[in-house]
């Protein structure tokens, strides 16, 4: 996605402003509109091109750079920190050999991992796929206080995969809803102060610049 033009680059006769609290300014000169930007000190952001004519808002651009960028990576860096491990059953699969796997299901969860569980049939098992989801859901709910199932089983050729994935973090998931909440209110602001612009074009696109009717 291309950054938007700002301030000089903006080459328009006039452009349609949006003050930096999302207020209406109206139909402005693009000349006027880069004053009261420096008189501001602030950034003159062109934030719908193709309007008519283009509306602009008054903004610190760098700033909303800026959080946008730490916006990405926190994302990022989130969705790198989960990773999905694999643990193979097989169907008629011993106790001791289960608590061992069930233990690497434990310690991935615990590290904050997924975990693909995929049970492998031989031969006759294939008819038997009530038995691999009996041992599934044995370990869904062996582990559920450190997870839960994010894919429910499901038969994929010879296996029968299922994903659990591990609850998170309390405050991981405020941390989380905080940046959701800023992320849709700077969104909703930015959503609305379009809106209001291609509202008030729609309503009134020549009452800026229409001549007076003459008097009877």
């Amino acid at each position: 996605m291309s950054e938007p033009r700002i301030n000089d680059r903006i080459r328009v006769p006039e452009v349609r402003l949006v003050g930096p609290a999302g207020e209406q300014v109206g139909v402005v000169r693009v000349e006027d509109a880069l004053r009261l930007a420096q008189e501001a000190d602030l950034d003159l952001v062109e934030v719908a091109p193709d309007a008519h004519p283009p509306v602009c808002k008054l903004m610190d651009y760098g700033k909303f750079k800026y959080e946008s960028a730490m916006k990405a990576r926190d994302a990022r860096r989130n969705q790198a920190n989960t990773i999905l491990k694999e643990i193979r059953f097989r169907l008629k699969i011993d106790p001791h050999d289960y608590e061992t796997k069930k233990g690497h299901v434990v310690r991935f969860l615990k590290g904050g991992d997924k975990v693909k569980v995929m049970i492998m049939f031989r031969g006759r098992e294939q008819s038997r796929p009530e038995m691999g989801m009996r041992l599934l859901q044995r370990l869904a709910e062996d582990v559920s206080d450190l997870g839960s199932v994010e894919s429910s089983p499901r038969l994929d050729g010879r296996n029968m995969t299922m994903v659990i994935g591990p609850h998170r973090k309390k405050a991981e998931a405020k941390s989380d809803q905080r940046r959701k909440r800023e992320a849709e209110a700077e969104a909703k602001k930015h959503a609305d102060a379009g809106a209001a612009a291609a509202a008030a074009a729609q309503s009134t696109p020549d009452s800026e610049t229409a001549p007076a009717e003459p008097s009877a």
